[in-house]
């Protein structure tokens, strides 16, 4: 028993830890492989590109110092390619600090928070850890049903969570779904729209809504350099919303909660437009060669729109993600999203695409 347990704040004293998806590093000690394949983390396969390594190098004499609070450099980056006001830009540790800052500025235990099943995971950990009570709205088609999840808006909801495309399934919204759906919320009511994977979606079908903060100023949207730009590990997002919105974010933001090295990595990152397209195209051969191998097999997936696809195997998934992982395969079981039959796998390289699915067929004949 937490002896502390008591003095948390209502809301932590339930949580339960975000659970990782198992290091490719502890796998490999455990059982003495040569080599393991991690498809758990919607990770970029290609490694960090070459504008971003020579902007670290370049950074690392002045790490004894300071970032820059403002993230100025890195804004006026933003700004000229995002066709947005500096002011808009909130930068985060990750997106998904955005999403916590939304909620610690505008969210106090007596709200409600709106979000669909099956909805990134955090949403509920937020939502938990400051009290507030959250309103799950069943899945349509694995994806968000925006005409329940209106219904579902009260006169106590604050935020409403809306992730384009989804993750773990990886549906998608239309445009104009998205924007009718902002335009009913009431004008108390936040809507936080996460495009955490925008840049793997078909451009032809993306949601362009980053000028919708002028229109609906209730509105943020939430993107990250984690996915396509291969930033991960810097940890580097941000928000964009009104400015009456992103000047109370930035009051709550710590002030150098973005450090040197994923500031200078994300400016550099923004204008590598060769390696963003080497990205993509590789995401999208390696989302045909995943779903080719499970049409082979006879297994159903979930269309998907990010750098990951969720296969259902028609029968519990864990004892087959246990059994991958006795072949150095590391993907990710998704039963606690209430997708006990799917795991979701992360697009990697033609090579490690091959290696998962020569394991997957192997587990499901039993060899």
């Amino acid at each position: 028993m937490n002896r502390f347990l008591e003095l948390a704040v209502p809301g932590v004293r339930q949580l339960m830890p975000y659970v990782p998806g198992k290091p490719a590093e502890e796998l490999q000690r455990e059982l003495g492989l040569s080599e393991v394949i991690k498809l758990a983390s919607n990770e970029n396969p290609l490694g960090t590109g070459s504008k971003v390594a020579e902007a670290i190098k370049n950074t690392l004499p002045e790490l004894a110092r300071y970032p820059d609070g403002s993230g100025f450099a890195l804004k006026a980056a933003l700004s000229a390619k995002l066709d947005v006001a500096p002011e808009q830009i909130t930068l985060g540790n990750g997106s998904s600090e955005i999403l916590e800052l939304v909620m610690r500025t505008f969210v106090t235990p007596e709200h409600e928070i709106v979000f669909s099943q099956h909805a990134f995971a955090l949403y509920p950990i937020l939502t938990q850890a400051v009290g507030a009570t959250a309103r799950v709205v069943a899945a349509k088609n694995f994806g968000h049903d925006l005409d329940a999840m209106l219904a579902a808006v009260t006169d106590k909801t604050r935020v409403v969570f809306i992730a384009n495309p989804n993750n773990p399934t990886g549906t998608l919204l239309s445009e104009d779904a998205v924007e009718s759906f902002v335009k009913a919320l009431p004008s108390n009511v936040l809507c936080v729209l996460d495009e955490a994977y925008y840049e793997f979606v078909d451009p032809a079908v993306r949601t362009e809504s980053l000028q919708w903060p002028e229109r609906y100023p209730n509105l943020v949207v939430t993107r990250t350099f984690s996915k396509a730009y291969g930033l991960a590990g810097l940890r580097i997002g941000y928000g964009i919303s009104s400015l009456d919105v992103a000047d109370l974010l930035n009051r709550v933001r710590q002030p150098f909660n973005g450090n040197m090295l994923a500031l200078a990595a994300a400016e550099a990152a923004l204008s590598d437009s060769d390696y963003l397209a080497q990205t993509i195209a590789v995401n999208n051969a390696g989302m045909q060669q995943l779903t080719g191998a499970f049409k082979f097999l006879d297994l159903d997936w979930i269309p998907s729109s990010g750098n990951f696809v969720s296969v259902d195997v028609k029968q519990q998934a864990l004892p087959i993600y246990n059994a991958l992982l006795q072949k150095g395969v590391i993907v990710r079981p998704v039963a606690n999203y209430e997708m006990p039959l799917h795991l979701r796998v992360s697009i990697g390289t033609a090579r490690e695409n091959q290696i998962f699915i020569k394991a997957l067929g192997e587990v499901l004949r039993g060899v």
